[in-house]
């Protein structure tokens, strides 16, 4: 609102105050006191006596007289609340005889010169200064003043209405209202998008809190059918030993505690089972061999016990050979993975996660990261991702779970074989010697029905590259007991190829 001049009205809400205008000088006529003041202008005393015209109307018009230009109000000057003169009326007899008033006319009626309602005379209006009809200089100059004054009233305590509800409803314009889009419950998300995988895998995805032997740890599993079959990775889990705590909280954050059924450390998977849950939704596994590098994935986990943790990316690469562990001639200590790499961002507390194609099927199990402090591995170090994890392939996950779930034990596929793990040429080549002194070629095994000898140097399996003792572990851990290799190799500084029928040997 503007700010408060000459005769003014201030307003906020409905309180609003009057400002006595501004006195003009007229000159060398004044009041006694010294005051100058216009013909027309006045003080108004408060509180202001508003007349009740319903009492006044009962009790006759009060007198009035012409104000005395020679007396001295109260206020130093003649105000329009001065006495005067009683106005006569003429008295007329009705049919009874009984003197009655006559009705004033509105000429007569001395209260329509305080209405400011009133409607104007019909007679042309008079200059400044001018008498009016009435004979009393200022009469009609009084009640325009006074009729302004009532109108100020009124509009000031209209007008701070309106303008505190304008500014209680950003009327004003000065206060900043962004827009924003509604809420549409509508929208959905197409289903091989990142969020639609999301929503169907994450029921399925639990967080496992382990506590035994004086070690704790998170990591994280997926349900694998009713019964309340949970994959996760042996890492996870091994803390818990024999009689440690294994805590299963599902995505909606239900909790239940968890045995462990089986686990297999040259596989680094287990399996644990939690009972009386209802309504488990179990996940769909696909088929890891249809995976291709550049295929989009997604990870689902608890890194650092963040649970529900929802991360994107592709395929990278395959079968790359991860190890994690001791040594040993055969591997039945290590654990080696022929594993999926990927760029989705995985860190510890995502171990036993899934790892989701485009149609939300499980393609692996994320079990490693390479980071730039620790390197790589499998034993959950407390390194950050740097776009380069690992992923245990489903198919091979499928294969050790069911054993785990059925006897409690995991077979490993073997050749029979003792390697020389210090061999630091191209391939693998076989030992001098076994593990306890003897031939590195177990009598009667895979190895020497195919005819490998101490010293071979393998060099391929099925046609594909191998470079190490480790790499030959985890290209034979791809495969199930009792599958048919083709192995090349070198002796004598000749190459040849052989034919091996793989063995069993009882996992760990």
């Amino acid at each position: 609102m503007s700010s408060p001049g000459a005769g003014a009205v201030t307003g906020t809400g409905g309180d609003f105050e009057l400002e006595r205008p501004r006195a003009a000088p007229r000159g060398a006529e004044g009041s006694a006191d010294g005051d100058a003041h216009d013909e027309g202008d006045f003080e108004l005393p408060l509180p202001l006596a508003v007349p009740d015209p319903v009492a006044s109307a009962e009790a006759g018009p009060p007198p009035l007289q012409d104000p005395d230009p020679h007396s001295t109000p109260p206020y130093g000057h003649p105000g329009p609340w001065a006495s005067a003169p009683p106005v006569q009326h003429p008295a007329v007899t009705p049919a009874h005889g009984t003197a009655v008033p006559e009705p004033l006319t509105p000429a007569d009626d001395p209260w329509r010169r305080y209405d400011p309602w009133a409607p104007v005379a019909s007679s042309p209006l008079q200059q400044t200064g001018a008498v009016p009809a009435d004979g009393r200089p200022g009469a009609r100059r009084r009640r325009l003043v006074v009729g302004a004054l009532v109108l100020a009233l009124l509009s000031g305590g209209i007008g701070g209405a309106v303008g505190s509800y304008l500014e209680r409803h950003d009327g004003d314009g000065d206060r900043v209202q962004l827009s924003q889009a509604a809420k549409d419950e509508s929208v959905g998300r197409a289903p091989d998008s990142v969020a639609g995988i999301a929503a169907r895998a994450l029921p399925s995805v639990v967080t496992l809190h382990v506590r035994g032997g004086g070690a704790e740890g998170t990591g994280t599993g997926f349900v694998l059918d009713g019964r309340g079959h949970i994959l996760t990775n042996n890492h996870v889990v091994e803390p818990a030993g024999a009689d440690g705590k294994v805590t299963v909280t599902f995505s909606g954050g239900e909790t239940a505690q968890a045995e462990v059924v089986g686990r297999d450390g040259g596989y680094d998977l287990a399996v644990v089972r939690v009972s009386g849950v209802d309504g488990l939704r179990p996940v769909v596994l696909g088929n890891s061999d249809n995976v291709a590098v550049g295929d989009p994935v997604v990870a689902i986990g608890a890194p650092f016990d963040l649970a529900n943790t929802v991360t994107s990316g592709i395929i990278s690469a395959k079968e790359r050979p991860i190890t994690a562990g001791g040594e040993s001639g055969d591997g039945s200590d290590v654990s080696y993975v022929d594993a999926l790499q990927t760029d989705a961002s995985i860190n510890p507390g995502n171990s036993g996660g899934p790892l989701l194609d485009a149609a939300a099927r499980v393609v692996g199990i994320n079990s490693a990261i390479r980071s730039a402090d620790s390197g790589s591995g499998l034993d959950g170090t407390q390194a950050g991702s740097i776009g380069l994890g690992f992923a245990i392939p489903i198919n091979q996950g499928k294969r050790v779970a069911e054993e785990l779930i059925n006897t409690g034990r995991a077979t490993h596929p073997v050749i029979g074989v003792t390697l020389d793990m210090d061999y630091t040429g191209d391939g693998a080549r076989v030992g001098t010697q076994g593990n306890d002194g003897g031939s590195p070629v177990t009598k009667g095994g895979p190895g020497d029905r195919a005819g490998l000898q101490a010293g071979d140097i393998i060099t391929g399996v099925d046609g594909r590259r191998v470079h190490s003792g480790e790499e030959l572990i985890v290209r034979i851990r791809a495969h199930r007991p009792g599958d048919r290799l083709e192995l090349s190799l070198l002796r004598g500084g000749g190459q040849r190829t052989i034919s091996l029928v793989l063995g069993s040997s009882g996992g760990d």
